[in-house]
């Protein structure tokens, strides 16, 4: 610390430094300190560029560090507790990060502190100089010799009027509420409004903080107050709730500001404050704050003019047209919540945090009460939430605090009561619309109501255009809704159309409040807009955005418990549109359900109830609850076969989807006899050329593929694209799908290049028609991976297959079916060429998935463990390797038999381990034998019985029979050249005497 008096330290004359740039970095909450820094150097001739520090929007600390760096000018880091509480870092993650950037960067950081408080170790580093209690003189002086710069100018002015020094307030501060210590984020917030009031014209200063109640208006006001204190002479808060309290508020400043109070009226004091603020006399820098000021009218007359600022909070949208600029203050961004909750609550983690506010949708009002109330309580957040649920209106499930003192449910009653007791027609449209749920509601749902639904406490609101309008604007203008604008084009469902955005909070607080015989007309209503708003036809993907328009709103209009057969089809359509669009929890959510409801309901043989077993058994068998879906399918099939007989058409596709069941579990022979059953009615019933005949095709075509009859599935699927292409026209999902399975033909019968150009194609249209993220798009964008792998672009494959393993388990979940399958293939890959240890990490967590979903005994799960031997051979562990090589050999053999693909890719990498492990002559006899069953079964020039014959060229030559091994090797050779050319990976690595593997590759 420096020591000695003020004279002691006055220095000689120094010679005239030389300019130098800095960037200040600080954190919003100390940006009084920051200006009035960069305002003293800046006067010392210095370059300064201020720097807000906000981790939350950079990669990370290290990374927004060594961006300051690279600026090339010194750094000065303007250091509080709220620089380091600006993100979710720990202290260790700050140390690790100020250690390397002024390793990386010596000299370059500097920093002045501003709190006593403990902050991390290595601020050591920075060689600190502390602030806080300083006058404007010696604070300065610490400021310059940490800089290392002449401090013999301490004080000098050029003329040019700046801030005042931080610990120095305003002239005059009237009854500014006490800043909030935890205050969080809202810095787009706060920016805006800066911008906002500096660049408004001269004498018309004037922004409206405009939100719902609880969202912090004041709170953003308060703390512009204290961060810009600086900038201003006079800050003065107005509560304008009411306007006697404002008059008296107002009139107050008169004495504040030198103005004789007198013995004149309010009305004189006012009239003498307003003209003194308009001539900023004395006192030209001002801020005015109104507070809470909800009716204009009360205001309109008081508004300050002159050079000074002012700023109102209201809920009322009205002051747009007063000639006021509006800055909206929304609710939390989720970083924001998350910091916000864990200063309020301490024990809870980011996890804990980011649930409360999911469950309370960012409402700052609701984060700050209930975050209060769980500081001081040990029980879990899950529980408390349950609590909450049951307790809304009680003040024993929030704490209150000084910032936030009415608790949540009653600062929103309270806004709600205006609303129902001076604004009727408003009070019915809001309430229809807390029979959608909570959050985007399409307007033009409303607008299309059926006339002959319309409830009768609605239906002179409903056809007045006027009223409807005016009711709506009504709720708008309050902030109890707001509307948002689409951006989509006309096509998709937006072209500017309109959605009402209601806050979870205030929706259970309306719908609470209706009793039963006011909800029921209210909710039928909604139930037959929805089920008019139907598209029909659930398979067309251009009318998906509608569908998904309608899916949040079934649960909480009714339609699940409906008993209306229009409103039951439109569920059916909406199920429907899940499977197809690959939303298959949100299906099965909704599935188990209604099945529950419409079994009580309908009965356990209704039509509908088995419709909803269709969707309800495609849901679980997607999601890989093969069991379950399995006791559904079996069930409803047996039940109609004894019922109808096997050629009903009812029958066929209740067995069809039995089938599909069994295909999961790897009841391969049974599935084909269903399926061959199955095509052979419906072509005689119904002909070649219907869909559904065409998707009993695809069935039996997908299962020959599994049993490894590759020709025939391909010759089949073939057939069927372009029979569909035909019938169903070239963009039809189920037409996308089978060119995948072409495509996917091709590739196992070992014609990897015209796979790869039917692939690259169909990715290109399953993109355009389906989306990044549906599950058939990623299916085909796996299958060009593995088209790319097996052509020899091995870069191209690597980058696919892991873009597609990220993005399966990021949507679907690490456990789900599909994302097991390209996590296998992605690890097969890194094991060949890239990160041998992330493919063991990788392939253990396969085998477990599989071994958990489907059993020991499932080919997929056999398959999985020879590929995760072939990961312990190249870690060198031949022993293990070996025994999971033979394990898998055995179990192939008995799940599908000696001559099955996948049993003759077992053994051939059987060969390699005994081989490597010095079972010779076992090898070379299992070579034999695999060499012999490939070319029988796969044919000659297929790649696997190439890669069988190199094997056993291998094998041949280990026991020293060079002469039919040098023949079996040319042979090998010469095919694959001839069959995927002389640069192929393959082909090279067998002119290399690479012994070759097989990796087992689980199908969809």
């Amino acid at each position: 610390m420096t020591t000695g008096s003020r004279q002691d330290r006055e220095p000689a004359a120094q010679q005239p430094p030389q300019p130098q740039r800095f960037v200040i970095s600080f954190a919003g909450f100390n940006r009084p300190w920051a200006v009035w820094i960069a305002h003293r150097l800046e006067e010392h001739g210095h370059r300064v560029a201020l720097q807000r520090w906000d981790p939350q929007n950079s990669p990370g600390i290290d990374q927004a560090l060594d961006d300051l760096a690279r600026s090339g000018s010194r750094v000065l880091l303007v250091l509080s507790e709220r620089y380091f509480s600006a993100g979710t870092h720990t202290d260790e993650q700050w140390n690790t990060a100020l250690r390397a950037v002024t390793d990386r960067h010596p000299d370059r950081f500097a920093a002045v502190c501003l709190t006593d408080a403990p902050l991390p170790s290595a601020v050591a580093v920075l060689e600190k100089t502390d602030l806080w209690g300083l006058d404007a003189y010696e604070a300065e002086y610490r400021v310059l010799r940490r800089l290392e710069l002449p401090t013999d100018r301490i004080g000098t002015e050029t003329g040019r009027r700046g801030p005042r020094f931080p610990n120095d307030p305003p002239e005059i501060w009237g009854r500014v509420p006490r800043r909030n210590p935890r205050f969080t984020g809202r810095n787009d917030v706060i920016g805006t409004l800066r911008e906002a009031l500096v660049e408004a014209p001269p004498g018309a200063s004037t922004v409206t903080l405009l939100g719902l109640s609880g969202v912090g208006k004041t709170q953003v006001a308060t703390e512009y107050a204290y961060r810009f204190a600086s900038e201003y002479d006079v800050v003065w808060w107005v509560p304008a709730e009411d306007r006697p309290t404002l008059r008296e508020r107002l009139a107050d400043l008169a004495p504040a500001l030198g103005l004789p109070r007198g013995a004149g009226s309010y009305g004189e004091q006012i009239r003498a404050v307003l003209e003194a603020l308009r001539r900023g006399n004395p006192y030209g820098r001002w801020l005015i704050v109104f507070d809470g000021c909800d009716n204009p009218d009360d205001l309109i007359d008081l508004l300050p003019s002159g050079a000074g600022d002012v700023i109102i909070t209201s809920r009322n949208r009205e002051w747009a047209a007063r000639h006021t600029s509006l800055v909206e203050v929304p609710l939390y961004a989720r970083p924001e919540s998350i910091t916000f909750i864990r200063r309020r609550a301490l024990r809870l983690t980011a996890d804990e945090a980011d649930q409360l506010a999911e469950a309370l949708e960012d409402y700052p009002l609701a984060l700050d009460q209930t975050a209060g109330w769980l500081a001081d309580s040990p029980l879990p957040v899950g529980d408390y939430l349950v609590l909450l649920q049951h307790r809304m209106d009680s003040r024993d499930a929030v704490t209150v605090s000084e910032d936030y003192p009415l608790p949540f449910p009653t600062a929103l009653a309270i806004l709600l009561n205006n609303v129902r007791e001076n604004f009727p027609d408003a009070l019915a449209l809001l309430r229809l619309f807390v029979f959608f749920a909570p959050g985007p509601v399409p307007l033009r749902l409303l607008r299309e109501f059926p006339a002959d639904d319309v409830p009768e406490q609605l239906a002179g609101l409903i056809n007045d255009q006027i009223r409807w309008n005016a009711a709506l604007n009504k709720l708008v203008q309050f902030s109890v809704v707001r509307l948002e604008y689409s951006d989509l084009a006309v096509e998709e469902g937006g072209g500017g159309l309109e959605t009402v955005q209601l806050h979870r909070m205030v929706h259970g607080i309306v719908r609470e409040d209706l009793s039963e015989g006011e909800a029921e007309p209210l909710a039928r209503a909604v139930r037959q807009v929805l089920a008019a708003a139907d598209p029909g036809r659930p398979s067309d993907s251009r009318l998906w955005p509608r569908y998904a328009e309608l899916i949040p709103h079934l649960a909480t209009s009714g339609v699940l418990t409906s008993s209306n057969p229009r409103i039951q089809n439109f569920l059916l359509h909406c199920l429907r549109y899940l499977i197809l669009a690959g939303e298959y929890r949100t299906c099965l959510r909704l599935s188990e359900e209604t099945d529950l409801i419409w079994r009580a309901l309908l009965g356990e043989d209704h039509p509908k109830v088995r419709e909803l077993s269709y969707q309800y058994g495609e849901a679980l068998r997607n999601l890989g609850l093969f069991r379950r879906a399995e006791t559904l399918t079996r069930a409803r099939a047996d039940r109609l076969a004894g019922e109808r007989g096997d050629r009903d058409l009812e029958t066929l596709r209740a067995t069809s989807s039995y089938g599909g069941v069994l295909l999961c579990i790897a009841r391969f022979e049974p599935a084909r006899e269903i399926f061959e059953h199955c095509l052979a009615t419906y072509r005689e019933l119904l002909g070649e050329d219907d869909s559904t005949t065409l998707a009993a095709q695809n069935n039996l075509a997908a299962t020959y593929r599994l049993l490894g009859r590759y020709q025939d599935a391909y010759d089949l699927d073939l057939d069927t694209l372009r029979r569909r292409e035909r019938v169903l026209r070239t963009h039809h999902i189920s037409t996308l799908s089978s060119g995948i399975a072409c495509a996917m033909g091709l590739r196992l019968m070992g014609r990897y290049h015209e796979a790869q150009t039917r692939q690259e194609q169909g990715v290109k249209i399953n993109t355009q028609v389906l989306g990044l993220e549906h599950p058939q798009t990623l299916r085909a964008e796996h299958n060009l991976g593995m088209c790319l792998r097996r052509s020899g672009d091995i870069p191209g494959a690597g980058l696919r297959l892991r873009t597609v393993w990220e993005r399966a388990t990021r949507v679907f979940g690490a456990d789900y079916p599909w994302t097991l399958m390209v996590a296998s293939d992605y690890a097969t890959y890194l094991r060949e060429y890239g990160d041998v240890g992330e493919a063991r990490r990788i392939s253990e967590d396969v085998v477990r998935g599989y071994q958990s979903q489907l059993g020991l005994a499932h080919p997929y799960s056999i398959g999985t463990v020879g590929n995760l031997g072939l990961v312990l051979r190249a870690q060198g562990e031949r022993t293990a390797a070996l025994s999971l090589a033979e394990q898998a050999l055995v179990g192939m053999r008995g799940a599908l038999g000696d001559r099955h693909p996948w049993t003759l890719g077992c053994a051939l990498n059987a060969t390699g381990h005994r081989n490597i492990t010095g079972r010779l002559e076992d090898a070379l006899d299992l070579s034999r034998e695999t060499q012999r069953t490939a070319e029988r079964v796969l044919g000659p020039d297929h790649p696997m019985s190439l890669s069988a014959q190199i094997a056993l060229a291998a094998d041949l030559r280990s026991v020293r029979e060079h002469e039919e091994a040098a023949k079996h090797e040319d042979a090998g050779i010469k095919g694959l050249t001839r069959t995927l050319g002389a640069q192929h990976v393959h082909t090279i690595s067998a002119k290399q005497q690479t012994r070759p593997y097989w990796d087992f590759e689980p199908q969809p």
